[in-house]
């Protein structure tokens, strides 16, 4: 079988199952997001080399937690956290430095701030007003994944120059402003049946979705290079691992639930 048949068989498998499960129900819908926490947690545990059972207890542990009390304070003072930790990510990108991380210690709380508390955000995206509302979720992604693959095709056949190559060679400034324009346009037809919010609230979603997914890709790119593997796992044939596949949008959620709920 190709790689390109096995990419898009996996991708197809992935994506029904993720659609499935957030039409099903708001339990069905956690479940998976919660499964796929696991999964990022032990690849970027892996890439890191960071071993011992302590992040999966502190993920379900903070996850039930919040469930429970989703409108307590500690939820605001986790956003800031995880918000600060991404905009440090952020800043040791751009000035190229290496994140280190040299004990156990710090290995733990990398792995707290990055994907376990982006993840909870994950989860908790398609719950608005205190109600479980799938198509805002469904509307995310279909965002995501418009950028990805608008990117992906005018980077493809249009691409001249690299982004960001010490870290991802493969990505081109054409494919990234071409997936953040018809992310754009896909916001505007977005918003134009779903009216959860104005059409200029999804175009700011949008832009955050593409642009601060794009920079969490390559986040990924650089734990990947630090840690010299090409992939995070091998789950998803053609595609690499969970976190692969959700690093854009695990990353960019924090910023669009900060959006969606202390903005808007």
């Amino acid at each position: 079988m190709s790689n390109l048949l096995k990419r898009s068989l996996s991708g197809i498998i992935y994506v029904l199952i993720f659609l499935s499960a957030i039409l099903i129900s708001k339990e069905s819908y956690i479940a998976l997001t919660s499964l796929f926490g696991v999964l990022c947690i032990w690849e970027f545990s892996k890439l890191i080399d960071f071993k011992g059972i302590i992040g999966y207890i502190f993920f379900g542990l903070t996850l039930f937690l919040m469930l429970k009390r989703p409108d307590n304070y500690a939820v605001a003072v986790i956003l800031g956290i995880t918000l600060l930790s991404s905009l440090s990510l952020i800043y040791y990108l751009f000035v190229k430095k290496e994140v280190t991380f040299s004990n156990d210690r710090s290995k733990l709380g990398l792995l707290i701030r990055y994907p376990i508390f982006s993840m909870i955000f994950l989860v908790f995206l398609p719950i608005y007003q205190g109600e479980y509302n799938p198509y805002l979720m469904i509307s995310i992604l279909i965002i995501i994944w418009v950028n990805d693959s608008f990117a992906f095709l005018v980077g493809k056949n249009l691409g001249k120059r690299k982004l960001f190559p010490s870290v991802s060679p493969k990505k081109t400034i054409e494919g990234f402003l071409g997936g953040l324009v018809f992310a754009l346009i896909a916001a505007i037809i977005i918003g134009t049946f779903n009216d959860d919010f104005i059409i200029g609230n999804w175009l700011i979603i949008a832009f955050l979705v593409s642009v601060i997914g794009t920079i969490g890709d390559l986040i990924e790119s650089k734990f990947k290079r630090q840690a010299n593997v090409k992939d995070s796992g091998d789950i998803m044939p053609g595609h690499g691992g969970i976190l692969d596949r959700l690093d854009s949008l695990l990353f960019a959620a924090p910023f669009v639930y900060l959006y969606i709920n202390f903005i808007i």
